[in-house]
């Protein structure tokens, strides 16, 4: 619960206790930058651990790789390459099977092509700078969590990008698989 001020109280205290996220913002704006951190930086009350910042790929590649965070908040355009090099960068990382860092784009463009183009690169997620302090906090422990956060409008565009493809065929033979027979099957081929 909250009281009027916004503090957190009684059971939402302790719960914010348990639910910490590490973060890195990642923001060619220094401006921007240090406003995030004052939003959503108070761990006490939001959970949320900003340990690192960078301002373009190369410096953004050095202090994921030194921090090992939970979730990126990552600029679609940075100096260097943009959001998408920074995912191609650290793709490892995202793949780790333990503990992987997760990406969520926070950019202020809104463009079709910039949304598809991280969610391919591998982000959990992408919203738009007009979103608040407190539902950025909640995007950032979804993804931490593995789910898909995105604007509402930003998700018809991903919609729209993947039901454009051809689904794979059916193949009748390999759902009758158990879990092992397919992992079984994966390591031979």
């Amino acid at each position: 619960m909250s009281d009027e001020t916004g503090e957190a109280t009684g059971t939402e205290a302790g719960a914010g206790a348990e639910r910490r996220v590490r973060v890195v913002l990642v923001d060619d704006h220094r401006m921007f930058r240090t406003g995030v951190q004052a939003e959503i930086g108070r761990t006490d009350v939001t959970g949320v651990e900003v340990v690192g910042e960078a301002a373009d790929v190369d410096q953004a590649v050095t202090v994921i790789t030194a921090t090992r965070p939970e979730v990126v908040l990552l600029d679609v355009h940075l100096p260097g390459g943009g959001g998408v090099e920074v995912l191609r960068r650290c793709a490892s990382l995202m793949s780790a099977a333990e503990d992987p860092v997760r990406f969520l784009a926070l950019s202020v463009s809104d463009a079709a092509e910039d949304v598809i183009g991280v969610i391919r690169g591998g982000a959990r997620g992408y919203v738009t700078k007009t979103i608040t302090g407190t539902d950025l906090v909640d995007s950032i422990f979804r993804v931490q969590e593995g789910d898909a956060v995105f604007s509402p409008r930003l998700a018809g565009f991903v919609l729209d990008a993947f039901a454009s493809t051809d689904a794979p065929p059916v193949d009748e033979d390999m759902d009758r698989l158990t879990q092992r027979e397919r992992e079984v099957l994966r390591l031979i081929a």
